[in-house]
């Protein structure tokens, strides 16, 4: 029988991170019972497996089932095989395009690769949610498409939305909700995490499982992150995303490119650390050094502990001791040199194939990646002493460059800039 923390210290590490718990009356009954009976709570997060690569915003969610797993409950981790062929609505403009069950497996495994670095894969109850759909009959689908109108549907912002620009809504992503509420069901989930974006499926499922005889699932909500620019959620797409597959170094890095600020918002997020330790560390901690303790964490819970203390050495030489690389290459270069004597970073770093293009150095330099001898850059345009090599550093990417003043200098070339 495990053995389970006093009631009001398991909800204390629950509520961290948590955006909202519906309802947390319920919530404390629930592990009051499970205390008293030594019975654990099984708790439930559904993925679609359509994208293959994870990054830091999605472990907002893992993180929470990491914790209910830590107080000893079962983690439940489905994998919407079935649901991945619908393809979620949540947020869309439009009907998504269905995966192929190949793709849908492809991605699977991939999840699972990654994710079983932040879950314990032994104490982890994987689940696909075809197990159970695949069985059902058409009279089984005409009994749960009865459990809710048409009116509860479009009660939901994005069917709403839709419905009122005269957008099409497909029959099939009505389904969507229902069927993601029925694996509560057949899982007999007592709680149910997502995004705040998921809140309307999440209640589907409460209702769900009234609806079948069911004690209906705590709902527990997860904030969306930000990502690198501290302003738009973290998202591959907008290029301010720290993937989990990246690089020890990269991965340090881009950690400790974030603002003070966004520092505390995922020490809550993303570590273990409950929240009087880091309200201690907002008043005894120097932002540096609290910074560098939130990026070891972070890549030693995706690489290792040396790999994180190795990618500090590293980051220290080249940001703080002002060290470069012996081998760093050195190449001569010229720069564009504007009327009141500043430089176009931007063309500089395309021209010497620091970014693909200047719009992708853009990028580069709002997503906080750049470097000149060591000091962030975030303006293309910059003020650079010319009269000495400048280290330029995008990410791992680093080059000693030499400026030429000579006829020889050329401006750098503008087809460059598409």
């Amino acid at each position: 029988m495990p053995t389970f923390l006093p009631v009001d210290e398991q909800l204390a590490y629950i509520r961290k991170g948590s955006a909202e718990i519906v309802k947390e009356s319920e919530l404390r009954s629930k592990l009051e019972r499970s205390l008293a009976t030594g019975k654990p709570l099984r708790v439930k997060a559904g993925f679609d497996p359509t994208a293959p690569d994870l990054h830091l915003g999605h472990t907002v969610l893992l993180r929470k089932l990491k914790h209910f797993q830590d107080l000893g409950h079962t983690v439940i981790f489905l994998i919407g095989d079935f649901t991945g062929m619908i393809g979620d609505p949540t947020g869309r403009s439009a009907t998504r395009p269905p995966l192929s069950p190949e793709e849908i497996m492809r991605n699977a495994k991939t999840y699972m690769a990654q994710v079983f670095k932040i879950l314990s894969q032994a104490k982890t109850e994987t689940r696909f949610n075809s197990e159970w759909f695949d069985k059902l009959k058409s009279a089984d689908w005409i009994r749960l498409t009865a459990k809710f109108t048409v009116s509860q549907m479009l009660e939901r912002e994005d069917f709403h939305k839709r419905f009122q620009e005269e957008k099409p809504i497909a029959m099939h992503e009505l389904l969507y909700p229902l069927a993601q509420g029925y694996d509560s069901v057949a899982l007999q989930a007592d709680v149910e995490l997502g995004g705040t974006d998921q809140k309307f499926n999440l209640l589907v499922g409460r209702e769900m499982q009234r609806a079948y005889g069911q004690e209906s699932q705590v709902v527990l909500t997860t904030p969306i992150i930000e990502g690198l620019d501290g302003v738009q959620k973290m998202s591959k797409s907008l290029g301010n995303a720290i993937g989990i597959q990246e690089p020890p170094l990269e991965m340090y890095g881009k950690v400790m490119s974030i603002s003070d600020a966004m520092m505390w918002r995922y020490y809550e997020l993303l570590t273990d650390v409950q929240l009087p330790e880091i309200e201690k560390m907002k008043r005894e901690s120097h932002p540096m050094e609290a910074k560098k303790d939130l990026a070891r964490r972070i890549v030693t819970d995706f690489h290792s502990a040396d790999a994180a203390a190795k990618a500090g050495e590293d980051w220290a030489k080249q940001f703080q001791k002002d060290e470069v690389p012996g081998d760093v290459e050195e190449v001569e270069a010229s720069v564009e040199v504007m009327p009141d004597g500043r430089v176009r970073l931007d063309k500089l770093l395309a021209r010497e194939g620091l970014a693909d293009s200047v719009s992708d150095a853009v990028r580069k330099l709002k997503q906080r990646a750049v470097r000149v001898n060591g000091e962030l850059k975030t303006d293309p345009v910059a003020s650079l002493d010319l009269n000495q090599p400048i280290v330029l550093q995008v990410g791992r990417k680093i080059k000693r460059v030499r400026v030429t003043f000579a006829s020889g200098t050329r401006p750098i070339d503008d087809s460059l800039s598409s």
